[in-house]
Formats: structure tokens, sequence, C-alpha cells
């Protein structure tokens, strides 16, 4: 049987980790699932964020810049409001899009996420469950 890589986990590098884990723990209310010298993993399940923090030139260079992770939020706009209730920086505030609703934040060293609800315009309740965005 062939050995199959699976997706672990997806790193975000930041200045302070303290400052980060607060963020992604307490504002972003993220499960924590581990922590140690290396930072901290977040989101029960096969795959995790994990925040690291930046101490070689290569990770300096990776930090305040778009992630590319998006994050599935049911009742997206309820979170939302949440997340400005507790000041967090949205770099695009929550948006009706054809394929469902998308916000962009950004944690405190400026690393941008996605939070998505794939809820389609005029289709109450309706989650989009293909890629095509058909229902």
């Amino acid at each position: 049987m062939p050995i199959t890589p699976s997706l672990y986990s997806i790193a975000i590098f930041v200045n302070d980790i303290g400052r980060a884990i607060e963020f992604y723990r307490d504002t972003l209310r993220l499960p924590i699932t581990k922590q140690g010298s290396f930072g901290a993993e977040f989101l029960e399940g096969d795959t995790h964020v994990s925040v690291h923090p930046a101490i070689h030139p290569e990770a300096k260079s990776l930090v305040g810049r778009h992630t590319g992770i998006t994050l599935f939020v049911p009742d997206l706009l309820h979170y939302c409001g949440e997340l400005h209730e507790r000041g967090v920086r949205f770099t695009t505030e929550p948006t009706q899009q054809s394929w469902g609703i998308m916000a962009m934040v950004a944690d405190p060293d400026g690393n941008v996420l996605a939070l998505w609800e794939d809820k389609l315009p005029g289709h109450h309740d309706q989650p989009v469950d293909q890629a095509d965005g058909l229902a």
C-alpha cells in the first residue's frame, strides 16, 4: 500500500507569539490544541492552523501578509459582529458574493485570514455544496 501524505497544519509566522496566541485563542475563539516553544496549534480535527515566532530571516519576511487561509464560519455575520466588538481589524467587511459571504481580518501582526460562509444571495439558509456554487 503506498504512503499518502495528508495535510497536518498551515503555518502563520508572527513577531509576538504571546500576543498571537491571545488573538487566535481569545479573540477569534479558535480552540488551542497544542502549545510549546514552537508556538501554538489551533483547531481540532485533522488540520490545524499554527502560529510560530518568526525567528529566522525567511520567516520574518512572511509576517504581515495575506495567508491564503480561509476559515469556514457558520453564521458569519453574527461572528463578524462579535469580532468588531472585540476590536478586530477588518481588511474587508463581510460581503455577499455569488458563492457565499466573505470577510477578511488581520491579526495583530497584519497576517490576513479570510472568513467564509457558504450562503447564496436570495437563498436563505441554503449552503453551497459544490465548488461551482450550485446548491
